[in-house]
This record gives structure tokens, C-alpha cells and sequence, in this order.
């Protein structure tokens, strides 16, 4: 830069543009603009007013700036109030839901604990617009109350589950808690030796969005647990509901209470039920005629509808057979897999009543006074089984008439499966680190908002960027250095210029950019 003094003592600013050599004078030139003039008290340079605000904000050294990652906040902020989500949360939580809805954009960006969440709050734009400290965060899960949990499940229920088909699932959280009276002995479907606390998961097959939750104990097999969530239904007024269920759920005190509360179910029946087995049988004899092949993609189906009635009220329901001989052998390893379960539920003294049927017909057990318990298989049974049944599968439905749409309903529910992948693998749930229950629950509730966002960028990804790889932490990550220079002063803030992937990915998620 150069200064010029005007005859009226004024002193001009100039920047060089170029410099270039003049062959007819043989000297150099070169090309200047005036970027501003300086202040005769002081000797500070004063920005022309021809400058944008950005540039003579740079050129001010009057002016201080300081800088934050907006990118993962634009996006998180518009899927929150498109969702609803700010709204429900600032009900439900009217003095904290800024800290819980920043702290879900942190676990939904990094995947990481919360006592790491203070650096990445501090850096990166928030509701809460602050750093949120370990001693906060801590005193956050401390006070948070169970009825805005409530109120929020209540609201969110509503909004989402309206017209939509829920799948329902349970998982497993490992935990090395001694203190927490949910952490118990169970099933562990991670194959870990470790005590656990289950968590039931409903998730809207439609929206791809999860409506609620439930925290329980993790000796409580999943047969039970659908009694919780029916009565959690009932507290939070949700309206009559479509439930996706697999097998495991299923006992006919669960499709009694069902059908009483007039909700409608579409849920996989195990074949090995006598009742089951019966249809099977009488189905048997016309499977392979043209009227029941179907086909449903690459896979090869026969398949039989028969309306039964159901309980006192005589509820109609439909029973879908399906035989496919490709997955008898699937069947053999997946039977295998429930006769060890079987097993163990004997051999640990933990049986579960609505596996009785199984326990008689596939088990013998005998104790001595000097080997305690001994169980063994009963082998002749087993292969009946086997040779009878395999390759057959049954759905139960108050709703689908037509095996094929049943069928389809029933294996979409995998979306929850997926919705479980997110929360243990990219959302920190693998292992459960709170011990008291209190701190739990509130802990999986940021987890559980965090999961409705990163449930919205992954429909995003598949609808509008279907041919990316992104993920929905690497959508996030790819926005990182998307920042905001905030100006004091006289300034106003400036985004930095967005690449052109990040340009797409605004664009995806309906958030306007500046060119």
C-alpha cells in the first residue's frame, strides 16, 4: 500500500494492483485504487465508502472479529423447525431446551460423550450460543424433568405417528453400572457377557422418524415389554396405532390386549405355535397350485390367506402363509439359533412362560442331586420339525388382506434396525456410561433427539442426494468449514463462500445461501 497527500492535507490510502514495465518510458508502472484515507487524529485508516462492508471490515484495524463453524447448524437448525422439533422442545422444556437441543446437534455431528461437548459447542453455532461445560452438561442431566419428557413424547407422538405404520424393536445397552436398578442380566442381542438395560424403540415406517422410547430393565424378555409400551400409549393419549412387530413379540396375551384396545398390528407368528401349524398343514396339500405363486421380485413365493376371527369381539384378523424353499435352509441356522436361546433360558433357571411349548416338545431336562440340572435336546423332535415346517413363515394382520402387502409392511420395519444402528454406532449408546437411573433417562433422551435428526439427514441423503455417499456425519463433517466472521463494531457478519458441494447440500435441506 501507498499513501498519497491531497493539497488539502489529506492523506490517501492506495493498494497496488499490479506492477508492469513500460517499454516507451523504460520505466516501471503500476495500476493503484484507493482503498481509504487516514484519520488526521489518530493515524488510523478509514475504509472508502466504495468498499464492501466484508473488505473494509478487513481493512479496518479498528475492528475485531472472532469466528464459529456455522455449516452443521444451518442444516441441523432448518431439519428442527421444519420438524417441529424447536417448538415441542421449548414447550416441553421452557428454561433448558436450548442446552438440549445444542447438545443433540453435538452427538449428532460427532458421535462423542457429552463430557467432550464443550469445545465443539464453543466453536460451533448453537440455539444455546454459548460453550456448554462439563459441570453444566452434568447439572443439565441432573434437572431435567420427567414430565417434559412426557409433554414431548406426548406432542411428538402425535405429530408423527398420525397416519404411519410404527415399527417397534428392542435393543440392548451394555453397562458396568452396579447402581443403576435398570441394568440387569438379560439376553444381550450383541453377544456380550455384560449386564444391559434394554430399550423398546418405536419408529414411523413413512416418516422414517422415531416417535418415543422406552428405558427397561434388561432382564425383561421382549415378549413382556410390549405390555409397557401399550400402557405408555395410553398415558400419552396417542391415537389408535398400526404396530410392525417381529415374532419375538408375539403371545397371545399380547394379540388379545391388541385387539382389545383396537389397535391394528401386522406381526410375524412363529411356525412352531400348534395353531400355527395347523394352517400350515391344512394349507399344505394345494401350496404348489398356480393360484398361490407369487412373485415378489427374485424371490419365488406360494402363498395362502385365511380370515380368522379373534377373541371376544371376534376381531378380524388375517393369517398370511408363506412358503419360500430357498429359505428352508436359512430356517435350519435360524431355528438352530432360537433352540440355543432356548437352552440357555433353562439351563440359567430363567424360563420364559411362552416358550413352554417349546421347552416340552424340543428339550429334556434332569436333575440329580449331585449334577444339579442337566438339559438335553430331544433330537427325533427336532428334525420332525425340521422336515415338516421348514421354509414356512407366518404374518398375523388386522389390516392387509393381501399377503403380498402384508409382507411388504412387515419387512420395511427393518427401518428400525437401522434407526438402532445410528444410536449404538454413530450416536455414542454402545456402551452406557451414567450410572444413576435418573441420569440415564435423561441422557438417552438427547441421544433420542439427536436420532431424530440424523433420522432427517439420512431420508434427505436417500431422496435428494441419492447418487453421494455421505452419511449423515460426513453430510455434517463436509459443512465444517462453512464459518461466520462475526464483526464488533459497525460490521455485519459474513459467511464465508460455501463450495460447490456444500452449495448442493444446502440446497438439498432447503437452506438458502447467498451466491
Amino acid at each position: 500500500m501507498v499513501r498519497h497527500k491531497h493539497p488539502n492535507g489529506t492523506v490517501y490510502v492506495y493498494r497496488i494492483l499490479e506492477n508492469c514495465w513500460d517499454p516507451k518510458k523504460k520505466q516501471s508502472r503500476n495500476k493503484q485504487v484507493c482503498i481509504g484515507k487516514l484519520d488526521p487524529d489518530t493515524g488510523e485508516l478509514i475504509p472508502s465508502r466504495r468498499l464492501d462492508e466484508s473488505r473494509a471490515a478487513v481493512l479496518d484495524s479498528a475492528v475485531t472479529a472472532v469466528t464459529s463453524v456455522s455449516g452443521p447448524g444451518m442444516v441441523l437448525r432448518k431439519i428442527a423447525e421444519d420438524a417441529g422439533l424447536v417448538n415441542i422442545l421449548r414447550e416441553a422444556f421452557p428454561d433448558s431446551w436450548q442446552s438440549i437441543l445444542s447438545l443433540a446437534w453435538y452427538v449428532a455431528s460427532t458421535g462423542n460423550a457429552l463430557s467432550h461437548a464443550e469445545a465443539w459447542c464453543g466453536n460451533h453455532e448453537t440455539p444455546f450460543g454459548d460453550s456448554l461445560c462439563s459441570q453444566r452438561v452434568s447439572e443439565l442431566l441432573e434437572r431435567m424433568p420427567e414430565d417434559g419428557r412426557q409433554t414431548f413424547f406426548k406432542l411428538w407422538g402425535r405429530q408423527v405417528c398420525e397416519r404411519d405404520f410404527l415399527c417397534y424393536d428392542i435393543t440392548s445397552v451394555s453397562s458396568y453400572s452396579e447402581q443403576n436398578e435398570y441394568v440387569r442380566m438379560g439376553y444381550n442381542r450383541d453377544g456380550e457377557k455384560l449386564p444391559q438395560v434394554n430399550l423398546a424403540m418405536v419408529y414411523g415406517q413413512k416418516s422414517h422418524l422415531p416417535v418415543t422410547y422406552r428405558v427397561l430393565p434388561g432382564a425383561i424378555p421382549d415378549v413382556k415389554a410390549l405390555s409397557a409400551l401399550l400402557e405408555t400409549f395410553r398415558k400419552l393419549e396417542f391415537p389408535s396405532l398400526h404396530l410392525v412387530m417381529d415374532r419375538g413379540f408375539y403371545s397371545q396375551d399380547n394379540i388379545d390386549r391388541l385387539v382389545e384396545r383396537r389397535h391394528n398390528f401386522t406381526i410375524a407368528v412363529p411356525s412352531r405355535l400348534k395353531w400355527v401349524k395347523d394352517e400350515i398343514d391344512r394349507f399344505r396339500g394345494g401350496m404348489h397350485g398356480p393360484d398361490g405363486f407369487r412373485k415378489v421380485g427374485d424371490e419365488t413365493l406360494y402363498v395362502h390367506t385365511r380370515m380368522v376371527p379373534w377373541g371376544k369381539e371376534r376381531r378380524r384378523c388375517y393369517v398370511q402363509l408363506y412358503f419360500n424353499a430357498l429359505r428352508a435352509a436359512e430356517d435350519y441356522d435360524g431355528f438352530t439359533l432360537e433352540l440355543l436361546r432356548y437352552r440357555e433360558e433353562l439351563e440359567q433357571e430363567r424360563p420364559v412362560p411362552e416358550h413352554e411349548e417349546a421347552y416340552r416338545r424340543f428339550f429334556a431336562c434332569k436333575r440329580t442331586p449331585r449334577r444339579g440340572l442337566k438339559v438335553s435336546y430331544n433330537t427325533g423332535a427336532i428334525e420332525a420339525y425340521r422336515n415338516d415346517y421348514a421354509g414356512f413363515f407366518a404374518i398375523l394382520s388386522t389390516k392387509f388382506k393381501d399377503p403380498l402387502e402384508a409382507l411388504r409392511v412387515y419387512r420395511e420395519k427393518d427401518a428400525v434396525e437401522k434407526c438402532f444402528d445410528d444410536l449404538k454406532n454413530g450416536l455414542d449408546m454402545k456402551r452406557l456410561r451414567v450410572h444413576a437411573s435418573g441420569r440415564m433417562k435423561n441422557r438417552m433422551f438427547i441421544q433420542f433427539v439427536s436420532l431424530i435428526l440424523t433420522s432427517q439427514i439420512r431420508r434427505t441423503i436417500r431422496e435428494k442426494l441419492p447418487s453421494s455417499k455421505y452419511t449423515p456425519k460426513s453430510l455434517l463433517l463436509e459443512l465444517e468449514s462453512l464459518t461466520t466472521i462475526h464483526y464488533r463494531g459497525k460490521y455485519k457478519d459474513r459467511l464465508t463462500e460455501a463450495t460447490k458441494s456444500q452449495r448442493e447440500i444446502l440446497e438439498a435441506f432447503g437452506v438458502g445461501v447467498q451466491p
